[in-house]
């Protein structure tokens, strides 16, 4: 064992998988900080621009790391360990996190930890209590992702279902730009089903053999619709835009409330966890309590500051890899996938 884990365990973690950059601060199981820096520039092209998103990373990455460790009142000697994103995401955005982890970890010889993105987000629940016990399930569902896990241990998991085309978030976000809504569209398919009659308007969904998902043909469904309607009335969109997000909104969410009933029925798990940028979204949220309450199910929703892109998960996460010494070698590189 290292003689430091008789000490406090200080980790830097960062977060640069995508376009947000992020660190944060743990200090023995407990997060002191979380800064979060956003990169509005990828708005006007209606999607992430990669080469865009890893040069904001290189001008956001010192500034966010200073930030957090001030907030959190640590000095760079302090640190037990530095943290990152190892993947997946957009390789570009991953080095810019990578290389700044890797040498500050040589600089102040201390070990590295790299984490896998999707981890982070189930391991998000172990930040606030009530936390979950293990084995327990966990739907994922993000912009690049959606699967259904069987949690085992903190790093032990299983992947019994997953989307075998699009991902809920990737839905989410193309379906808004179809309704003319700009980037990222799937919050804004949330604000405005709020206002919006879930009833409106019925769109089919998938009969997906096993646990997989199918977000493409749905898709495919909205957009003929529209185009449809809006031969009939220029104006459909305008005139109805509550009611098409409250009805899209709601298809996208049986099926993944169907998916995830059936394997807790198969799996006989009642502790059912929900992770990843969707799980911000308030209809799923909803969903997934209203469901638990019916099913006896235990449910666990990280807090909305950890269910997108943040390095408060990845700092979690590395916590756990810091207690079994599960380091990372300087020449390790990160994957996209």
């Amino acid at each position: 064992m290292l003689s430091n884990l008789s000490k406090d365990i200080i980790i830097l973690a960062i977060e640069s998988s995508c376009d947000d950059t992020a660190a944060s601060i743990i200090k023995n199981g407990k997060i002191l900080s979380n800064q979060v820096a956003t990169q509005a520039i990828h708005e006007q092209y209606g999607g992430v621009v990669p080469e865009l998103a890893s040069r904001a990373h290189q001008q956001n990455i010192v500034p966010v790391v200073d930030i957090a460790l001030k907030e959190a009142g640590i000095g760079l000697n302090q640190l037990s360990a530095i943290a990152f994103t190892k993947g997946p995401g957009l390789i570009g955005s991953l080095m810019v996190g990578s290389s700044f982890a890797k040498s500050l970890a040589l600089a102040l010889n201390i070990p590295l930890i790299g984490i896998h993105h999707m981890q982070a987000h189930v391991l998000a629940h172990f930040i606030d209590d009530p936390k979950p016990t293990f084995p327990f399930l966990c739907l994922t569902v993000s912009g690049g992702h959606t699967q259904i896990v069987k949690m085992t241990n903190y790093f032990e998991q299983e992947i019994l279902g997953k989307t075998i085309d699009d991902a809920a978030g990737e839905a989410f976000d193309k379906a808004a730009k179809m309704l003319g809504l700009p980037y990222p569209g799937g919050p804004l398919v949330d604000q405005y089903a709020q206002l919006g009659n879930a009833d409106a308007f019925a769109f089919p969904n998938p009969n997906i053999p096993d646990l997989d998902f199918s977000f493409s043909g749905i898709k495919t469904a909205i957009l003929y619709f529209i185009r449809k309607q809006e031969l009939l009335n220029p104006n459909f969109i305008e005139e109805n835009l509550n009611d098409l997000c409250a009805s899209i909104q709601k298809t996208f969410i049986k099926h993944l409330m169907k998916k995830l009933i059936k394997t807790s029925d198969q799996t006989d798990i009642k502790q059912v966890s929900l992770a990843g940028g969707v799980s911000a979204n308030s209809g799923l949220r909803s969903a997934i309590e209203s469901e638990g309450l019916k099913r006896g199910w235990q449910t666990f929703i990280p807090a909305f500051q950890y269910c997108t892109d943040n390095a408060a998960m990845i700092a979690m996460a590395a916590h756990y890899k810091f207690l079994t010494q599960s380091f990372e070698s300087i020449e390790t590189t990160p994957f996209a996938r």
